[in-house]
C-alpha cells in the first residue's frame, strides 16, 4: 500500500473521531482513492482498508469503552445507526463504537462496491444497511 493512500484512510479515521468528516464525506475520498471497503473489528481494535488488486493494511483504532457483548441484538444497532446519520449534538464515533459494542457488534465491513455496511455479532449474527441512492 503505497503512503499516499495510508495517508487518507489515516486522516478519514481520525477525521471520523474528531467529528470533522461525516460518514458519506469519508466514504466519498476513500472511494476517489481507490478504495474498495474497509473492515472495522472492535475486539482487535482496528480497521483494515482494501484495494481491488488485493492489497491492504490495518492500522489502531482509538480505543473505546467497554467489550463487545455476548448477544447481539440487531435492532438497537439499527436505531444507532439511524442516530449517527441523524448526527445530532450528542454523536460522537467513539460513543457509537462504544454503544455498538455493548449491544453485541464486534464489527462491520463497509463495502463500496456493494453500496453497504455489515454489522456483525461474535456468532455471526449480522444486520446489513444499504447505502442510500
Amino acid at each position: 500500500m503505497d503512503t499516499e493512500r495510508i495517508s487518507i484512510a489515516e486522516a478519514c479515521l481520525q477525521a471520523a473521531h474528531e467529528g470533522s468528516l461525516s460518514f458519506p464525506e469519508i466514504v466519498g475520498k476513500l472511494i476517489a482513492a481507490g478504495f474498495e471497503g474497509y473492515l472495522v473489528d472492535y475486539r482487535r481494535n482496528s480497521q483494515t482498508y482494501y484495494l481491488p488488486n488485493s492489497d491492504s493494511f490495518t492500522m489502531e483504532m482509538w480505543p473505546s469503552a467497554g467489550t463487545v457483548a455476548g448477544g447481539f441484538d440487531a435492532a438497537e444497532v439499527e436505531r444507532l445507526v439511524r442516530w449517527a446519520q441523524a448526527n445530532p449534538a450528542d454523536y460522537s464515533y467513539t460513543a457509537f463504537s462504544q454503544m455498538v459494542k455493548a449491544v453485541g457488534c464486534a464489527g462491520y465491513l463497509v463495502s463500496f462496491i456493494g453500496r453497504r455496511v455489515v454489522y456483525f455479532s461474535r456468532t455471526a449474527e449480522t444486520h446489513v444497511e444499504h447505502f442510500p441512492k
